[in-house]
């Protein structure tokens, strides 16, 4: 057998012969886990078996150990090919093929629909087209900040390749001079609706070649011209390659093939008995169907995720006289770990925005590291999830309405696939300023609220700011810091010194009460918490004794600090935020959870403002110091 890692540059005829008939065999299988399961793409899994089987019999992957640190990267990107990627991986001995064949798309099975992490094997979970190669140049930026010699092989259909973030993602490979990374592209001319040329033209070969790639043409069935087109590729030194391979839906069934309809549909019973027929494969129909009412032998491999060992650097505090806005505060902690951890591999990517985003200082001091993405931050949110998988301490900082709202989809993808990504977003909320309504990011809490996994930090001001992300960058999992854009003041105590200076340390989830009052309590976060403090200050001169209670971790509320002031006879939540979704939401939530009579009243962001200077806009929300002090006297009947 020809040793892992394509060194040699051909198959001998021994060894294609031997894949040959296990691609028939696996053939067989694919209609077997399809039929039996009702439901399946099997048109898809039959053009791109030869490449699969290739793949994983001879990239440098180990099946006794799949997460093995410098292991070569395969990235399935048309996900529902998923009958032929567990064919070819438990063909290549990563688990058992009865097992995936009788459990496929049961009801907790590890064998989903469409290819996820869970399964020994897989790298990154896919399905929503056009997101397999951003995840395969994440891998490979992780192979060069790493320093490991390893490669990453992207494989694609030809129907996703019109989609924008491919285009992203071929530009950025390019730039980065990724040259260990590989694409194949199933070029089987069908999708959903019909042929691709219908549906939707695409030049692939010369898409490519336009970004920077060398391409090689091939029939993708042809074991041998597959094999040396990955050992060419493999062997090129001087730019990422792209390998169209020419294929046939439903390729060894006559009647399947070039068919759209078999894209997304399993056989009937006589359709599946004449297939068998034709490959000249025995059924394991029933055999599987008594096998599929047991439980699945193969248990999901889930990324262990633990916090990092990471010196978080000395932290800073800035003073009353120091007037700063927590983005900048943001870029000077970031700086610091980097230079506290120069034997720790570190990613910050970059949407174009480094001015802005205050991530300037961390491509100074660690250029390596810095990823210019360009105005490609669908690709950037991708790449980067997949490289946070890889123990590389990856951030991507944008703005919120690019951060959050425009890769919705791409983060609820990083969570799925367990990823480890810190993603700060600046100039959020109201306080974004004059960038008008297209600009507001005013779901930056109540977007993450719908994951399961995703946890969100709110600071409220540069220190508070310095020290969450010196803890976020520690934590495990994904991990948003959300703040504006304005310079703000630094929070007092009821001694004048700083309120998240020296002597605090960050902790995710723990609230922190600025003033203690009794007739009342206002809960606040981010950008409007200095002016809730002053507000409480103002009302105090007046004989109003009202508590004002910080919250940084807005999904997930302190229990104590909740009960505490959910005993007030009045709540007042303040956001720059849209009130329905962000911090009132999570309180709300908390006292109906627990039965507590509280009716916590909403001052947040009610719609979408005009542009302005940010105090403007606050101002007019009601969410500056005499809106919010106005608000509470109408509480307190004052």
């Amino acid at each position: 057998m020809v040793e892992r890692g394509f060194a040699e540059p051909s198959l001998d005829e021994d060894t294609i012969r031997d894949m040959e008939a296990r691609a028939r065999r696996l053939r067989g299988a694919i209609l077997t886990m399809t039929s039996l399961a009702g439901s399946g793409h099997p048109g898809g899994s039959m053009s791109s078996l030869e490449i699969y089987l290739t793949l994983t019999h001879f990239a440098a992957i180990d099946p006794a150990h799949p997460r093995a640190d410098g292991r070569d990267r395969i990235v399935i990107s048309h996900g529902h090919t998923s009958p032929g990627v567990y064919c070819a991986l438990a063909d290549a001995g990563f688990f058992d093929l009865e097992d995936a064949v009788a459990h496929f798309r049961q009801a907790g099975s590890v064998f989903e629909g469409h290819v996820e992490r869970s399964v020994p094997g897989v790298e990154w979970g896919t399905g929503n087209l056009g997101q397999g190669l951003s995840a395969g140049v994440g891998f490979a930026l992780a192979s060069r900040i790493a320093g490991h010699a390893s490669r990453t092989f992207v494989v694609m259909s030809d129907g996703e390749q019109h989609k924008g973030q491919v285009a992203e993602a071929r530009r950025l490979a390019v730039k980065e001079g990724l040259v260990d990374l590989t694409v194949l592209v199933d070029c089987n001319g069908i999708q959903i609706s019909g042929h691709t040329e219908d549906v939707m033209p695409v030049n692939i070969g010369g898409g490519f070649a336009a970004d920077g790639w060398r391409v090689i043409e091939i029939d993708g069935h042809d074991l041998g011209a597959v094999y040396e087109a990955i050992a060419e590729a493999v062997a090129d030194r001087e730019r990422p390659v792209a390998i169209v391979a020419r294929t046939v839906i439903g390729k060894g069934v006559s009647f399947m093939e070039g068919d759209h309809e078999f894209h997304g549909r399993g056989l009937t019973a006589e359709e599946y008995e004449r297939a068998l027929q034709e490959l000249g494969v025995e059924s394991t129909i029933e055999t599987a169907r008594r096998r599929r009412g047991g439980m699945t032998l193969t248990p999901a491999l889930h990324h262990v995720r633990e916090p990092l060992d990471l010196d978080v650097g000395v932290p800073r505090t800035y003073t009353r006289e120091t007037r700063t806005d927590n983005r900048s505060a943001w870029g000077s902690a970031l700086v610091d770990l980097a230079e506290a951890n120069p034997d720790m591999p570190m990613a910050v990517f970059d949407c174009d925005l480094a001015a802005s985003v205050k991530t300037g200082g961390f491509s100074d001091v660690r250029p390596g590291g810095f990823v210019q993405a360009g105005v490609g931050e669908h690709n950037a949110a991708t790449a980067a999830g997949a490289l946070s998988t890889t123990g590389v301490l990856t951030f991507l900082s944008d703005f919120g309405v690019f951060g959050v709202d425009e890769v919705y989809n791409q983060q609820r993808l990083n969570d799925i696939n367990e990823a480890s990504l810190k993603l700060v977003v600046t100039h959020c909320g109201l306080d974004v300023g004059e960038d008008g309504k297209t600009h507001q990011c005013l779901d930056y809490v109540g977007a993450f609220r719908n994951l399961f996994g995703w946890r969100v930090i709110v600071p409220a001001d540069p220190n508070q700011t310095d020290r969450a992300i010196r803890e976020a960058a520690r934590m495990p999992g994904c991990v948003a810091v959300a703040m504006g854009r304005s310079k703000l003041p630094v929070i007092l105590d009821v001694a004048d010194r700083p309120l998240f200076g020296d002597g605090y340390a960050f902790e995710y989830g723990v609230a922190t009460w600025a003033r203690q009052g009794d007739d009342g309590v206002i809960m606040t976060m981010g950008a409007v918490a200095g002016s809730a403090v002053e507000a409480a200050d103002e009302l105090a001169r007046e004989g109003l004794s009202v508590g004002v209670c910080i919250v940084s971790s807005p999904l997930d509320l302190d229990d104590g600090a909740m009960e505490l002031a959910t005993r007030a006879p009045w709540l007042l939540v303040a956001e720059d935020h849209g009130w329905r979704t962000g911090l009132w939401a999570s309180v709300a939530e908390w006292t109906a959870l627990h039965a507590s009579v509280a009716s916590p009243v909403p001052h947040g962001v009610e719609g979408y403002q005009s542009s302005g200077a940010a105090e403007a806009l606050l101002a007019r929300a009601g969410l500056d110091v005499a809106g919010i002090a106005g608000r509470v006297r109408e509480l307190a009947g004052r």
